[in-house]
């Protein structure tokens, strides 16, 4: 599953990714608390844990994640690599995962019998880690103070450590909490110049007083 071809890097395939459809977009470097109960995602895990391989997480666009008939879904995703599995009842399981790399699919999605999604898909090329933009920085400043916020109401959504140096991982912690649509989280995640997705944010906040 998930098995990388010769020449792995930007460019390299993913054979046989299982999918994970959510009403979610996953961003690099996020954090993804998942609840499995599922038949076709608990042996999922199963595989992904004895493998030490992870899955691909794709926006849901039509249909529901545990259905077959009318599913669609987005084209482009992030891998999911699991961390933590915590199993507080028979046949439930509570997943900790981080965002770790995106992929586009190549051709198509198939679904298995037991209703698993598998593609090949092609990881897409990490952002270059840049200094955010001298005009940018209240827009950085910004995610401390709501980190800080955040922290005082009992609530870490974002993993350590804080890399406010990177427009990259500003941007995308950005807009994992902005209130936008899942279509514009999508074509944000997406965006391969990390300063360019910094600078769509700050429009944003700024546009609505934020900074």
């Amino acid at each position: 599953m998930a098995e990388v071809s010769a020449g792995a890097g930007a460019a390299a395939a993913l054979s046989e990714l299982a999918l994970f459809p959510l009403k979610s977009v996953l961003f690099p470097g996020a954090l993804l608390p998942l609840k499995v109960f599922e038949a076709r995602y608990l042996d999922l895990v199963g595989r992904c844990l004895r493998e030490r391989k992870g899955f691909g997480v794709v926006c849901l666009l039509q249909g529901n994640d545990h259905g077959r008939a009318g599913v669609r879904f987005e084209r482009e995703g992030v891998l999911a690599r699991i961390d933590k599995v915590d199993a507080e009842q028979a046949g439930i399981l509570h997943l900790r995962c981080t965002g770790m790399y995106r992929f586009a699919i190549d051709g198509e999605a198939q679904q298995q019998d037991d209703g698993l999604w598998l593609a090949t898909a092609i990881r897409q090329p990490d952002d270059a880690v840049l200094a955010p933009e001298a005009a940018l920085l209240p827009t950085v400043k910004a995610l401390a103070n709501a980190i800080d916020a955040l922290r005082e109401q009992g609530s870490t959504p974002f993993a350590k450590p804080y890399r406010f140096d990177d427009a990259g991982w500003v941007a995308n912690r950005w807009c994992e909490i902005l209130p936008i649509s899942r279509a514009a989280k999508q074509r944000l995640m997406m965006l391969p110049e990390p300063q360019l997705r910094l600078r769509l944010v700050d429009e944003y906040l700024r546009g609505k007083g934020v900074v």
